[in-house]
């Protein structure tokens, strides 16, 4: 009989895809069985806005529990949805290469962000990407949204209810101009094909940790030699340093998932490059700032975030963010 490991889930399309990505590259790696736990989330049963739900951790904390609990071995999160604080007895045992970080913007017509006529209607669930929208482009009419990725994507006029296996059928309710989702997650679930335009950092700074998946295991390890090594392979250094910096930043500016908070480090030669940007709700007021240190370890790299938000929070970011 084979050796298995338990992986935690959401049932969402896009978690589950998520999920069966990771776990069959770490059943390679590890030459383990996977079985998969699906566990139902406050996130997927509870209506209303993200920001009105708590927005921070909302579709993780059932997740971690039944991981603490011993229900799973292993859970696999969206990286960008989990509350800065790490909680106790977990840990985060590997970030692997992360994909497009970008948000993309998927319209009727095949309209770009500039083609949109005036006073049109774009859908999104997210404080930080209205707030970018606003500041952009001040006619826009921003409509808060809740759903899965095929759920919003039926909200755009002519473009339909998008099926898990990329077809579109009729529209669903055709309400909206246009929805800003996640690049990463259109791409994972094969639906790169409705972004009408990849949405440059310059306008529209991505969430921090967005594009990355977390494994979380306990912090004893997954109950698995093979398995624990596995996630240390699987663990991308780069990628890992990146978000570490934006969430630094992220926490040190005590704000969370669902604030206008928009993050994004790379590596540029031997060094680490953090942008930033705080967005007053309404779009009004933005402030962007950068940041670079030399390439070092997770230390390295959360000092960065932290001194960035400190300077940020010197020159108003809190008051500029709603948070002060």
């Amino acid at each position: 009989m084979s050796e298995s490991f338990r992986v935690g889930t959401r049932g969402s399309a896009l978690a589950t895809t998520q999920t069966g990505w990771a776990a069959d590259a770490l059943a390679q790696l590890s030459g383990l069985e996977v079985d998969t736990v699906l566990v139902k989330t406050e996130g997927d049963v509870v209506t209303g806005s993200l920001a009105t739900l708590g927005g921070t951790g909302v579709f993780a904390a059932a997740l971690r529990q039944h991981l603490l609990d011993g229900g799973c071995d292993l859970a696999v999160h969206s990286l960008k949805d989990l509350p800065t604080a790490q909680p106790e007895g977990l840990v985060l045992a590997a970030i692997p290469e992360r994909e497009d970080v970008r948000d993309a913007l998927c319209s009727r017509d095949s309209l770009t962000l500039d083609e949109l006529p005036e006073g049109s209607k774009i859908g999104t669930g997210s404080p930080r990407r209205a707030a970018q929208l606003r500041a952009y482009r001040k006619d826009l009419q921003i409509v808060d949204i809740r759903g899965n990725v095929p759920t919003r994507l039926g909200r755009v006029k002519g473009m339909g209810e998008t099926h898990d296996d990329g077809s579109v059928g009729r529209s669903t309710q055709g309400d909206l101009d246009a929805v800003i989702l996640a690049a990463a997650g259109m791409r994972r679930l094969g639906l790169e094909q409705h972004i009408t335009q990849y949405l440059d950092p310059s306008i529209m700074l991505p969430a921090p940790g967005q594009g990355a998946l977390a494994l979380e295991t306990r912090t004893a390890g997954s109950g698995h030699a093979k398995l624990d090594a596995a996630l240390a392979q699987f663990d991308d250094l780069h990628t890992r340093l990146q978000v570490e910096a934006e969430r630094s930043l992220l926490a040190t500016l005590e704000a969370g998932c669902a604030a206008p908070i928009g993050a994004l480090a790379r590596v540029e030669g031997e060094q680490l490059v953090l942008d930033a940007v705080a967005c007053n709700p309404d779009g009004s007021e933005v402030m962007r700032r950068s940041a670079a240190a030399p390439l070092g370890d997770v230390v390295a790299a959360k000092e960065l975030g932290a001194s960035l938000a400190v300077a940020m929070i010197a020159d108003g970011a809190a008051v500029v963010a709603g948070l002060a």
